[in-house]
């Protein structure tokens, strides 16, 4: 059976979504659809309780209807990969990928309007990526900064991709477009922190903007960086219980933004001492973390203030970004591809999803999956292990 990011039927659909009527397409699908003796729209209420993982290896008709639009979506993985064996003219190019959980899939997602153009390699910068700025946002896949090819920030506005719909939209524009910043999102807004403009500025260095959930709202300026020190590198900001979390790894300065009063104040020691690798926060309110040297995991106790370690494996070193969601953590870990822990079981699970062939991760990201009404299955299979 594939892994699922679902360990209960509580846990497979995505929280904020209702549940509505299915319209099936013709007369035989909506006997197959059905249970005998119940209308459609209730037999579907019925099977929105069992986990889609069983629905799939019952029928074809249930294939069908977990991946309708109108059926609650499950979560599924969605990730920026690079072509890690294309050519030097090529170098710099990425695809946007979803990997179902159900049928163990990568599908390619619908290329965003423009083309992205971006720079994630270059001979001056020989010890480091130039990072790609994402962040899952209301259910979406927002990217947020990048670098063009003469080093300026390739994106003025958001680029939205919306999983549900499989359109991609632009936000409203930064007042600042910037790259090498600090990007998250907290309680419905984006935030974006310092970072370098065309050229380097102490006013971006220290600004930052915040996007309300509205999506024809505007970007707001907000409580000043007290200095530019977060601007050197791409940081993400980790939303927690009202707070943007800010670490530089490389120098060890951590700092904390209250978005309720909008105030900054310094990271409290013993979670500025545990961060040692990139941090995630489940459901805003659980913070982990993946020693990127150690490959430990760890849970932020706040009344403690320490890291908690839940597990180590050698799968989890060179760990580069982390994603949560759903009881679920999904890891880049550099030549170990992406790495999924359920945080949830006792003790802690892990499995690897291997990634199509000639690919690296960069980004990953845990949202609803992508309605099927075709039923168009894509045709990457994973070899993902468990």
């Amino acid at each position: 059976m594939a892994n699922t990011f679902n360990t209960s039927t509580n846990s497979c659909t995505a929280p904020s979504t209702k549940l509505k009527k299915f319209t099936p397409h013709n007369h035989q699908q909506q006997d197959e659809a059905s249970l005998p003796g119940l209308p459609d729209h209730i037999a579907q209420l019925c099977l929105s309780f069992v986990n889609p993982s069983l629905l799939y290896s019952v029928c074809h008709s249930w294939r069908r209807l977990i991946y309708s639009p109108s059926f609650p979506p499950f979560f599924s993985l969605y990730a920026l990969l690079h072509h890690s064996q294309s050519s030097d003219s090529n170098s710099n190019s990425i695809e946007f990928f979803n990997f179902d959980p159900i049928s163990s899939t990568w599908d390619l997602l619908p290329p965003p309007p423009p083309p992205l153009c971006v720079l994630l390699h270059h001979p001056s910068f020989i010890s480091r990526n130039l990072s790609i700025q994402s962040v899952s946002f209301s259910q979406n896949l927002v990217l947020l900064a990048a670098t063009t090819h003469n080093f300026a920030p390739a994106l003025s506005h958001p680029l939205i991709f919306n999983p549900l719909t499989k359109t991609w939209s632009f936000g409203p524009p930064l007042a600042t477009p910037r790259r090498w910043c600090a990007a998250g999102a907290v309680r419905g807004a984006v935030y974006v922190a310092s970072g370098v403009g065309p050229h380097f500025s102490n006013d971006t260095a220290r600004s930052l903007e915040k996007w309300d959930h509205d999506h024809h709202g505007e970007w707001k300026k907000k409580s000043r960086l007290k200095d530019a020190r977060y601007s050197r590198d791409a940081i993400d900001a980790v939303g927690w219980r009202g707070k943007l979390c800010m670490v530089n790894v490389k120098a060890k300065e951590g700092i904390v933004y209250n978005v309720e009063k909008d105030e900054w104040a310094e990271m409290p020691e013993g979670m500025l001492y545990g961060w040692t690798g990139p941090v995630a926060a489940m459901d805003e309110d659980v913070m982990y973390v993946v020693d990127e040297a150690k490959g430990a995991l760890r849970k932020y106790d706040h009344g403690k203030d320490l890291w908690e370690e839940i597990m180590e494996s050698e799968k989890l070193r060179g760990a580069q970004q982390v994603a949560a969601a759903a009881g679920k953590l999904c890891v880049v870990c550099g030549d170990n591809g992406i790495v999924v822990v359920d945080v949830l079981a006792t003790p802690g699970r892990l499995w690897v999803v291997d990634l199509p062939i000639g690919f690296e991760a960069l980004r990953v990201h845990i949202l609803p999956r992508m309605s099927r009404p075709d039923f168009d299955f894509p045709a990457i299979p994973s070899t993902s292990m468990e």
